[in-house]
């Protein structure tokens, strides 16, 4: 029989139902919400969802929760990091000398399709996930203006990295959770696996 795995969706502000709706609907996979320092004992990956980074980042240190995702991410535990996720994960963020969690060899602008009016909807092929369009749904999404060669880009929208994978790290700028595809969470998933 195929072995449980035990992903957590951080659970301080954002998107975190979708992303438990979704994993719920994945075999073999026991998603929780975490939000306490104890809840991160025993976790085979971590997803750090869409939200207010900000917000987020300010809650990690409240909570003391910064340096248990930093050691999480030591121990190579894949961390996923999903728009707000994504601004957390990064070692640069444009326009700021601050960064959050400063775990992923990138630099990104935050907002940088504009306010909640430019959000938008997309359909690409992400090879390394799919050979069939996915549906991508961006909301004040940021995207990568710059990275470090460890760094394996996964998809470009109009010329810009919108999602990318260093080691155990995957950040996407886009919601996979506000879309019914499992096929990115699958992807997550099985590098959980693999690990």
């Amino acid at each position: 029989m195929m072995e449980m795995i035990t992903i957590g969706v951080l659970d301080l502000q954002g998107g975190v139902r979708e992303h438990l709706h979704l994993l719920s609907q994945i075999s073999n996979v026991r998603a929780l919400s975490v939000k306490k320092k104890e809840d991160f004992n025993n976790l085979d990956g971590l997803i750090l969802p869409g939200g207010e980074s900000t917000t987020i980042s300010k809650l990690l240190n409240i909570f003391e929760l910064k340096d248990i995702i930093i050691n999480l991410n030591k121990e190579e535990i894949p961390i996923w990091g999903t728009c707000a996720g994504m601004i957390l994960l990064a070692k640069e963020i444009a326009g700021t000398s601050t960064s959050h969690l400063n775990l992923m060899d990138i630099k990104v602008k935050r907002n940088a399709y504009g306010n909640q009016l430019a959000s938008f909807k997309s359909k690409k092929v992400i090879p390394k996930i799919s050979k069939k369009e996915l549906p991508l749904v961006f909301i004040r999404a940021p995207y990568i203006t710059n990275k470090n060669k460890k760094v394996k880009t996964l998809l470009k929208l109009d010329g810009k990295i919108v999602a990318a994978e260093q080691d155990n790290l995957l950040a996407t700028a886009f919601h996979p959770e506000l879309t019914t595809d499992l096929r990115v969470h699958k992807y997550f998933v099985n590098k959980v696996k693999a690990d």
